[in-house]
């Protein structure tokens, strides 16, 4: 594999660009920069897919495209399905020996949101992780169905409000836990796995090269902070996703084999997590009297989870 060097972050935002800045994503959206640390992170040949979401129809708007390389939309739910079945192809040519530049490194990549990823086409990419392709699954987490209207998906917080889990008199807005992801992930015996954060790109840009080195179906799960949908102004998202990583809301950390966890970032002042919900409208009305125990409910569960990835880190379990 050929990877780019991380030297500073003006020189590698920069780097060999295939994402094109001429897109329709919301201004602030961290998506774009997610995806051009991606691309910028390997010289080598990719083969994109993409589900239905924010970022396919911002960048693939007949007849334009932001996608200066090989890539595939075929429906919501099935960029896991359709990438690893490029991957099958090219395969089976290689062994034929019909492609053209039979040594030319390509490398195959799904993105999907958390709509598409942890509800709507979960089983596809269950189903991809299971049968051992060679590939990476990226998850761009903004907690929300963002292109259709903002409704709660399974990756939505406790507390959030949203379209279809609104906040009021009776309701302080979603009241299910999240979905863990990356357990699941990893619960498939996938050789790497991991949780980023575009803020921490020195550790995002090591973690991808990691999983497009790794032989078999790798899974990076990234925090995308949504202005639209979370309420922030569009110029703070870097400052939303620092006080989402510092105040331990959005852990960073890998995967290895299924069982060994490594922590890849440790906050030096762990900030409270009232800081990071008060800066997001979704979660005013979380600071009323009547819903502060839900502030606390938040608080307590992220202390426990990181106290459990501590353990499961010293105990490489």
């Amino acid at each position: 594999m050929a990877i780019t060097s991380i030297k500073n972050l003006k020189e590698f935002s920069t780097n060999n660009d295939r994402f094109e800045g001429a897109h329709l994503l919301c201004p602030g959206c961290a998506h774009s920069m997610i995806v051009r640390e991606l691309m910028n992170s390997t010289d080598d040949n990719l083969v994109i897919a993409s589900n239905t979401g924010c970022l396919e129809v911002s960048t693939a708007v007949y007849p334009y495209t932001s996608w200066d390389t090989s890539w595939i939309h075929i429906g919501f739910e099935n960029a896991a399905t359709a990438v690893t079945g490029a991957e099958a192809m090219y395969k089976a040519r290689k062994r034929k020996g019909t492609l053209k530049d039979p040594d030319a490194p390509v490398k195959f990549v799904a993105f999907g949101g958390d709509g598409s990823t942890y509800d709507i086409g979960f089983q596809w990419l269950s189903g991809a992780m299971e049968r051992g392709h060679d590939f990476t699954y990226i998850c761009l987490d903004n907690e929300n169905y963002a292109n259709t209207g903002g409704q709660r998906s399974s990756a939505t917080p406790i507390g959030a409000t949203t379209s279809t889990a609104q906040a009021g008199s009776h309701s302080y807005g979603k009241k299910e836990k999240k979905k863990d992801i990356v357990s699941i992930m990893a619960a498939h015996g996938a050789p790497y796995v991991a949780q980023l954060a575009p803020n921490k790109w020195k550790s995002m840009a090591k973690g991808f090269q990691k999983a497009l080195e790794t032989e078999g179906p790798c899974f990076i799960n990234t925090v995308s902070a949504c202005t639209t949908e979370w309420k922030f102004n569009p110029k703070d998202t870097i400052h939303v996703t620092d006080l989402a990583t510092d105040s331990l809301m959005f852990p960073i950390y890998e995967i290895i084999d299924g069982h060994e966890l490594n922590i890849l970032y440790r906050p030096k002042n762990v900030i409270k997590v009232e800081d990071y919900l008060g800066a997001q409208g979704r979660y005013r009305h979380l600071f009323k009297p009547e819903n502060r125990h839900v502030i606390d409910r938040i608080q307590k569960e992220i202390d426990e989870k990181w106290a459990l990835l501590q353990r499961r880190e010293e105990a490489r379990l």
